[in-house]
C-alpha cells in the first residue's frame, strides 16, 4: 500500500519462513478479489487499508460498520494488537521510503 520495497521484501521473507503459501503472499495486494483469505483476515485487511490510506476515505477513517465487522472477528486485545502492528508498519514504511531503503539491503 505504501510502496515500501524494503518492507515488502522483509515481510515476504518472514512469511515464507513461517510456511505461508506463495498464493496468499502474492495475492495480498489484491485481497478483495483473491479467494485465499478468511472473513477474519479480510476484516483485518480492510482495517489495515482504512487506517493506512486516510486520504482515500471521506469522513471517518474507521467507521462504525468497519469497527463492527472487525469486532465480530476479534476481541479488544486482538484489535489493539492489530492497530499497533498497523501503526508500527506504517511508521517503518514511511521511514524506509524517506531514506530510500532498498529491498533486501543488509547492514554489517
Amino acid at each position: 500500500m505504501n510502496a515500501c520495497g524494503a518492507c515488502v521484501h522483509a515481510h515476504t521473507q518472514v512469511l515464507v519462513k513461517a510456511g505461508e503459501s506463495v498464493e496468499r503472499i502474492a495475492a495480498v495486494a489484491a485481497w478483495r478479489e483473491a479467494p485465499f483469505f478468511s472473513e477474519a483476515e479480510r476484516a483485518a485487511l480492510e482495517l489495515t487499508e482504512a487506517v493506512t490510506r486516510l486520504v482515500d476515505r471521506s469522513g471517518e477513517a474507521v467507521d462504525d460498520e468497519l469497527w463492527g465487522l472487525v469486532a465480530g472477528h476479534y476481541g479488544e486485545r486482538q484489535i489493539s494488537a492489530l492497530l499497533l502492528l498497523i501503526g508500527v508498519t506504517n511508521l517503518f514504511n514511511r521511514l524506509n521510503t524517506a531514506i530510500k531503503e532498498p529491498a533486501g539491503a543488509t547492514w554489517t
